[in-house]
C-alpha cells in the first residue's frame, strides 16, 4: 500500500474580522484566509481511499501534521510501501520525522538556498547528496538525504522550451534513478481528482463555521470511499487477469443516494389545495 498526503485550501471570502479558526497562507485566488484541510490517502490496488482528514488552523505546521499522520499509520499497523507528500512537507523537520519512522518517501524539492538552486539550474539527470539544518528549542541538527534531479526536454509543452529540471528528495529501495523518482511521485497527482469529485457531492452551505464545513468535507470524501469499494466489489466483474470495471460514474452514484434519501425522508412534492387552480395558473 502507498500513502499520499496533501494540503487542500478552500478560499474564504467573508468578513476579514471574522477569520478566527481559519488558516492563513500566501495570497491565492484573491484571499489569504482559507478553510484548510490536510488529507491522508491510501492507494490500494490503484484506488484511492481517504484515511484521515485534519482541519488546519494558524499555528499548524507541516511537521505537526506529518507527526499526527505518521502516528496514525503506526497505530493502524499497515504495510506501507512508500509515502508521497507535496512540497509543503519539504523541510528539515519533516525529513527527520520520515527517517525516524523509517518510511520510504518521495517529496519534491523546493529551491531553498544557493546550493540547490545551482544544482537545479545546470547539468543533466543525476543523484546528489544534500543536507538541511533544523532548529528546535535551542537545539540544532543536520539531516542528510539524496536528491534525484530529473531533466527532460519541454518540447513546447505548456508553451515552454528548453530543459526542465525537477528535484525529488527520495529515499526508497525501489528508486534507483531520477526517472524512477519522477514516475513514482506522479502517483500522487490522483489526489487532485478526489478534490474535484468532492465538489460534486459536498453540501452547499453559507455557514462559515469551520467545524460544520469540516463535517461536510469528511462526508463528501467518505462517499467516495463507499463508491470505490462498491464499484470494485459489486459492479466489477471478476475475470482472469483482473476485474473488469463497468461504467458507473460517481455522479450516478450520488444521484442514487439522493433519490434514496428523498424516499427515506418522505420528501413532499405537493401540497393539498382547497380548490382547483383558476385560469391564472394555466399555461
Amino acid at each position: 500500500m502507498e500513502v499520499v498526503s496533501d494540503l487542500h485550501l478552500r478560499p474564504y471570502y467573508g468578513d476579514e474580522d471574522d477569520t478566527d479558526g481559519l488558516y492563513h497562507s500566501q495570497a491565492k485566488r484573491g484571499t489569504t484566509a482559507f478553510h484548510a484541510y490536510a488529507t491522508l490517502y491510501a492507494r490500494v490496488k490503484h484506488k484511492r481511499y481517504t484515511l484521515a482528514v485534519r482541519r488546519l488552523e494558524d499555528g499548524d505546521t507541516a511537521s505537526s501534521v506529518l507527526a499526527a499522520f505518521l502516528g496514525l499509520l503506526d497505530g493502524l499497523d499497515l504495510d506501507v510501501k512508500a509515502v508521497y507528500f507535496d512540497r509543503e512537507f519539504y523541510d528539515s523537520k519533516c525529513l527527520t520525522l520520515l527517517q525516524a519512522h523509517n518510511h520510504a518517501y518521495v517529496i519534491p524539492v523546493v529551491r531553498w538556498g544557493q546550493t540547490i538552486k545551482q544544482e537545479l539550474s545546470e547539468g543533466w539527470s543525476r543523484v546528489i547528496q544534500h543536507d538541511m539544518t533544523a532548529k528546535l528549542d535551542g537545539h540544532s541538527w543536520t539531516v542528510e538525504f539524496p536528491v534525484y534531479i530529473d531533466c527532460t526536454y519541454q518540447n513546447g509543452r505548456y508553451d515552454e522550451h528548453g530543459v526542465a529540471r525537477h528535484g525529488y528528495a527520495a529515499d526508497a529501495p525501489f528508486i534507483d534513478s531520477p526517472r524512477d523518482a519522477r514516475y513514482h511521485y506522479a502517483k500522487r497527482f490522483g489526489i487532485e481528482a478526489s478534490y474535484r469529485l468532492s465538489e460534486g457531492s459536498i453540501a452547499t452551505t453559507s455557514t462559515q463555521n469551520p467545524v460544520v464545513r469540516l463535517l461536510y468535507v469528511v462526508v463528501s470524501l467518505l462517499l467516495q470511499n463507499v463508491w470505490r469499494y462498491l464499484h470494485w466489489e459489486y459492479v466489477a466483474t471478476p475475470r482472469r487477469g483482473g476485474r473488469r470495471l463497468w461504467q458507473w460514474s460517481f455522479k450516478e452514484f450520488i444521484n442514487m443516494i439522493r433519490r434514496a434519501a428523498w424516499t427515506a425522508l418522505a420528501v413532499r412534492r405537493g401540497v393539498p389545495a382547497n380548490r382547483p387552480p383558476d385560469d391564472r395558473f394555466s399555461r
